[in-house]
């Protein structure tokens, strides 16, 4: 498998873990300073956002992939995907959303890890 389809399964991977809850799996593809910042501008470090998923506060059921598009710079790399996800968040009732996120990512012991995400609409 090729850099670029590593990265592009990486963030199938991501938004499965997300669905599933699965905190461990979501560790696995994170490094361990990674950090998330949403739409709100709130910035959050990668176990402050496994709380909120584990605690109910981001509920996310469904996500279908429009684009992933990944561009490699040695053992860095960043990537955009634009999904559509069935989503309840803060307390909100499900909802459909455009998401885009803009994510960092760097090559740790042969694997890729991803460093940050910036969430956006599209």
């Amino acid at each position: 498998m090729s850099d670029e389809e590593e990265i592009r399964e990486l963030y199938r991977r991501y938004w499965q873990c997300m669905i599933d809850k699965d905190a461990d799996g979501l560790r696995s593809l994170q490094s361990d300073d990674y950090y998330l910042k949403h739409m709100t501008g709130v910035k959050q470090s990668r176990e402050v956002f496994i709380k909120g998923l584990l605690d109910g506060t981001f509920n996310y059921y469904l996500a279908e992939h429009d684009a992933i598009d990944v561009k490699i710079d040695g053992d860095t790399a960043v990537m955009t995907g634009k999904s559509r996800v069935l989503a309840a968040v803060y307390g909100g009732g499900k909802g459909s959303w455009r998401l885009r996120g803009d994510f960092t990512l760097k090559k740790e012991n042969g694997s890729w890890k991803l460093t940050s995400s910036k969430a956006s609409t599209y």
